[in-house]
Order: structure tokens, then sequence, then C-alpha cells
């Protein structure tokens, strides 16, 4: 089905086309006013890519960079020697890294969607019968024992039900019970040598996935050697940069005609992934729909689906009014940012930006009252109201973004 704000969106542009050709004429006020326009959000998209999008792509890196060592540490180790210590750090780097990735969804056009990353690394439910197969195969577990090789034939053999995050999740963690909102380490004993080359390589599949999206969109000279050795190894490209592309809009060679285009596009990545949020990961799950799904749910090994759309509200606010320290998160990475989009709508219309600001703090307060275990609680009669309220204020979300889009195309 075709969301609602793409329409809009469509509208909206088709408007500041037919705008920006009526405009030519000083007299009118018009082509003043556009400039104008322009001139305000140039800032906004810089600090938007420079102190929100790449460092949220330089924390994942670097985390996904950790993550693969450790399970590579593991997968040397072997059965024989693993130990609990290496599990847990391995889960707590998976936490980590995961962080920064759904912080990162507010923004899953550009480098994300044209090499097919979110599917790749993102992918649910697990495809659990594929996995037993695979972990049974012993020309397909060949392939993975040669640790230089490993990470690119998973990524260009395997599908996608069995990569990313989700499949490392399902090795490093075990729930006590279906319905207790408890998780652990898997135990040591209950790992066989396979899983762990199986580990290792999606490990370093995912590693290279997410320097991939640092170097696609990070300024040139900024990326470490060590990074970009590792994508000339893996041969993965990284020749369009888009951090330039939004920094450059209205310039030859961008993707953008102009920073308006650029903000839309900012505008309904936020849009998407609020309409993901409730409609999908929470709607699914809970039947919003036709029908529920159960089986429906996002990192439901490591007890993680609540944090994980709570993330995927703060990637939205980030993208909306830049990193907030009151927000009371510790930040490594991202950097607050002295324009942002939120600073523009404020300045034309005070009342919608308050009232954006509020619709995210209000879907971010609905689904903090969610509980885990999300496989359980979806379904539980008692939890209706409250992860119903939390769909309602996605969607909410949603609808006041469409008033962004045409504040912007308006102006």
């Amino acid at each position: 089905m075709v969301k609602n704000h793409y329409f809009v969106l469509a509208a909206a542009m088709s408007a500041a086309m037919l705008v920006s050709c009526s405009q030519d004429d000083p007299a009118d006020g018009g082509s003043y006013a556009a400039d104008a326009q322009e001139i305000a959000l140039r800032p906004v998209v810089e600090d938007y890519v420079n102190n929100t999008v790449v460092p949220t792509y330089r924390g994942l890196a670097d985390a996904s960079l950790r993550l693969a060592a450790k399970c590579n540490e593991m997968c040397v180790a072997g059965v024989g020697n693993l130990t609990p210590d290496m599990v847990a750090e391995a889960g707590r780097l998976w936490i980590e890294a995961r962080r920064y990735w759904e912080l990162s969804e507010a923004w899953l056009f550009g480098a994300a969607a044209d090499y097919n990353i979110d599917p790749h690394i993102d992918t649910w439910p697990l495809d659990r019968t594929a996995m037993e197969a695979m972990l049974g195969n012993p020309s397909q577990m060949a392939q993975m024992h040669d640790r230089e090789s490993a990470g690119e034939y998973v990524g260009s053999s395997l599908g996608q039900g069995l990569l990313g995050f989700h499949a490392i999740e399902y090795m490093i963690f075990e729930p006590s019970s279906e319905s207790a909102a408890v998780t652990s380490p898997r135990p040591v004993e209950r790992f066989t040598q396979n899983e762990l080359y199986y580990l290792a390589a999606v490990a370093d599949d995912l590693r290279n996935c997410c320097v991939r999206l640092e170097a696609s969109w990070a300024d040139p000279g900024t990326v470490s050697a060590e990074k970009l050795s590792i994508l000339d190894d893996a041969e993965l490209s990284y020749d369009r940069n888009y951090g330039a592309y939004m920094k450059n809009a209205g310039k030859a060679g961008s993707m953008y005609v102009s920073y308006a285009q650029a903000v839309e596009e900012l505008i309904v990545g936020a849009q998407d992934i609020a309409d993901e949020v409730g409609n999908q990961k929470i709607g699914n799950p809970v039947g919003s729909g036709l029908a529920a799904d159960p089986d429906y749910i996002e990192s439901p090994y490591a007890l993680n689906s609540i944090t994980d759309f709570v993330d995927n509200i703060r990637s939205v606010r980030h993208a909306y009014m830049g990193y907030q320290p009151a927000e009371g998160e510790t930040e490594d990475y991202i950097m607050p940012s002295a324009h942002t989009l939120s600073d523009y709508v404020a300045s034309v219309d005070p009342g919608l930006d308050l009232r954006v600001k509020a619709a995210i703090d209000s879907a971010v307060d609905a689904i903090s009252r969610m509980r885990e275990p999300f496989a359980s609680t979806s379904q539980d009669v008692s939890m209706h109201d409250v992860n119903f309220a939390a769909v309602d204020a996605c969607n909410d979300l949603v609808d006041v973004f469409d008033e962004v889009i045409l504040l912007i195309s308006d102006n």
C-alpha cells in the first residue's frame, strides 16, 4: 500500500517546481523568499550531515569492528576454549552496534537503500529452518572456514534471513523463557564449531556493510585506512558520497536540485521510520492491520525490541532537532547541531515546531510504556491499550511531518 505522505511529498515537490518557474521576476518577491529559504536551510543540511548522520555511521562502523573482532576471537578459541566472558562481551558489543544502527534509521535513504544494506543486515524474523540446513551442509560450511574470505562468502551467498544483526543475536543471546523479561549470554556448551564459523563470518559481513555506510557519507580523507582496506578487500564500492550530495544541493553533480529538496528527503526519512515502527514493528505483532503476526518480532533473543523502537524515534529526534544532551544519553560520536530543521520551522511557524517536538516526545513516552518480552506482551490482552497507544503515537508523528513538508514547499 502506498503511504499517504508520499502523496504529500509529491504534491509539495510539484508545487515547488511551479513556484520556481513563476518566481523569476523579483518584483513578485517570491524569488527573494525562495533564496532566503535556501540560505537558511543550507547550514541545517550541513549540520545534519556532519553532526548527525556521519557520526552515527562512524559509531556504528567502530562498534561493528569491535563486534566482529570478538566473534572472530570466539571462533579461533573454538568450542573447547570458549568462555562465558567471551559470549557476554559479544552480547555487550552487539547491543552497542545495534544502538547506532537503530539511531540511523531515520535516514535509510542513500547508501542504506542504494546498496541494499538495510534488508541485508536487518531482516527479521530469522530463517531458523534455513540456518539449521546450512549448518549441516558441509560444502557451505567449508566456505566459512577461511577467515579471510568467509565474510564475503556469506554476504554474497546467503539469504537475508541468515545475515546481519539477528543472526548474530540468535547465536549469542538466550532468553530464559518465552514469557520472562530475562535474557542471558548463550551457554558455551551449546555452541558447535560450525556455529562459531558462521557467527564470525556473519559478523565480518555486518562489519563490511557498516563501514560502507560511513565511507559513503563521510568527507574524503576522514575514514580510517583500516576501514578503507576492509572495503577494498571485500570489493565493496563507496564511490558515491551521499553527504556531499546533500551538502552541495543545487550544484552540478548533486542528487538534489535545492536544499529544500534535501530537507524534504530528510523529513520523509523520518516519517518512514515512524511509520515502520508504528505500523510494522509494533503493528504487525499486535494486529493493528488485518491480523496479528506474533512471529514478526524484532530483536526477540536479546529482548531489545522496545529499546530498538525507542531508538528509532530518537533517530527522528536527532534528524529534526539534532542530538540533545539534555536527553540524558551518553554519546561519544553524535554531536549537537547549531542549525537544525527545528530551528528553521520555529522561525516560520513556532506552533508547528512545538507540535513536532511534542509528537516525538509522545511517541517515545508511549513506546517506553511497552514491555518485554514483546513476543509475549504483543499478545497480552492487558497490554492491548498500551501497545495500540504506541501505534497511534507513531502515526501522529507521521502526520505532523506532512505539515512540515508543506511548510518547506510553501516558503
